[in-house]
């Protein structure tokens, strides 16, 4: 059977409505429209099928580093620096093996410097507990403060690598041409009828990319900070939304178009805690600068790093539990799990089990569906996670490098703006009118 795909990765796989999986083999150079497996052929399958799902009461998006990887492909021809591991002078070893361990829970295998930043921060918080009741373990007292200084150098470097990141995007010579894709891409999403209910967009990124693209596309994000000059977070401002009057009609505010609701998941590299208040400072986009240079004033702080708020959250629900995770996690559950639901994800490598756990709680209510969409599935994570829920109906994979590529999504397969009124109009009309549907090309995709 087709179910029987023992790995996904290295593989196009493709599921839609209440299909099989199956493994589409694509042929090299010019396919021919009538090709079964040809993009022209799939798109007639796909589309549609992804145009009724973002039609859906509820739409979310959720991207993590992999819209970040294919974004910087098409800009550079070449894969993002990853995320380095960090360096310490001591406690090495006892590092190695703690971030090993909760690389394995997590499923990845092989640690990363979120794994290192968890790790260390548990290290910490052990030997300040441990040392106020050893006054005189001053060895112990100088392996804390130089370990400390080993974890904000690091976190230093890993900042100027996301920077380094958006710089490259921002400089390249291909930037108009990639932004045109990533800006199809979000629009495909945003640009929901104003009589539905927001997308709601969620990423585990800490650069800001998707606020780069956002800008250029026109799309308004609702992320719950207020203020202008030193944008503060409030809890309270999940709901707060924007509306216009029309020309003529007094009392009756209509919804304004391109609005979405934006949460990043495990803070951005803009975030920072001042008088435990969490604010964004102006940095910007790939600034080419020290990051500590644009931050605000912060005479308490001991070091300026350690106030970025862009620790990572996976595999440990009591860091979840502290402000602000435990607002932006609740945000996305709140979202998602509820009838009549869509979840897509792009870029995500099922490496975080809490976002785990939120998504098989969705799929146990039954109107629900999940979207994924992979470009590679290396230690079979995602296949594991679609095996282990065991609600295949609700269910739709693109998996491979062919699904996965953002120049073939847009081209091929995701829906055109749903806002487009004009095109329903004239798909009206025509209706009408008594003319057949097949004959106006713009109804196939399923507009409504």
């Amino acid at each position: 059977m087709a179910e029987q795909i023992k790995s996904w990765n290295g593989k196009n796989i493709l599921k839609i409505k209440s299909d099989p999986l199956r493994e589409v083999e694509f042929k090299k150079g010019e396919s021919e429209d009538a090709d079964q497996d040809s993009p022209e052929s799939l798109r007639k399958e796909i589309e549609p099928w992804l145009t009724a799902l973002f039609q859906s009461e509820h739409l979310s998006l959720l991207m993590g580093t992999g819209i970040t990887s294919a974004v910087h492909l098409m800009a550079k021809n070449k894969l993002p620096q990853g995320m380095g591991m960090m360096d310490f002078s001591v406690f090495k070893k006892q590092m190695e093996t703690s971030a090993l361990e909760s690389a394995r829970k997590t499923g990845r295998g092989t640690p990363n410097i979120e794994d290192q930043i968890r790790v260390a921060n548990d290290l910490i918080c052990g030997l300040k507990i441990y040392l106020s009741s050893q006054d005189d373990n001053e060895e112990l007292k100088k392996q804390l403060i130089q370990f400390k200084k080993d974890l904000q150098s690091g976190l230093s470097d890993f900042a100027k690598d996301v920077l380094a990141t958006e710089k490259n995007i921002a400089l390249s010579d291909h930037l108009e041409n990639t932004m045109d894709y990533l800006t199809s891409f979000l629009v495909s999403f945003c640009s929901r009828s104003a009589t539905r209910e927001r997308l709601n967009l969620f990423t585990t990124n800490y650069d800001r990319l998707i606020e780069f693209g956002a800008e250029l596309a026109g799309v308004r994000l609702m992320d719950r900070f207020v203020g202008s000059l030193n944008p503060v977070f409030r809890a309270s401002r999940l709901e707060v939304d924007m509306h216009y009057n029309p020309p003529g009609i007094r009392g009756e505010p209509r919804y304004l178009e391109g609005v979405v609701h934006y949460t990043k998941l495990h803070g951005s590299l803009d975030w920072i805690n001042q008088d435990n208040t969490i604010r964004r400072f102006a940095l910007p986009f790939g600034a080419d600068k020290s990051i500590d240079q644009f931050f605000p004033q912060i005479p308490s702080a001991e070091d300026k790093i350690s106030q970025l708020i862009i620790y990572p959250n996976a595999g440990k629900d009591r860091e979840t539990a502290e402000y602000p995770y435990v607002e932006l996690f609740r945000d996305m559950a709140a979202a998602i799990c509820r009838p009549n639901a869509t979840l897509v994800l792009y870029g995500y490598g099922f490496g975080d089990d809490h976002i785990n756990r939120i998504i098989r709680d969705m799929l146990t209510i039954p109107s629900t569906h999940l979207v994924m969409i992979i470009f590679s599935d290396e230690g079979d994570r995602a296949k594991r996670f679609y095996d282990s829920v065991g609600c295949s109906a609700q269910i739709t994979v693109l998996a491979g490098s062919h699904f996965g590529d953002l120049k073939n999504l847009v081209d091929y397969y995701l829906p055109k703006p749903a806002i487009d009124r004009a095109t329903n109009r004239m798909a009206d009309l025509l209706k009408n009118r008594g003319l057949s549907a097949q004959s106006n090309p713009t109804d196939e995709g399923g507009h409504s």
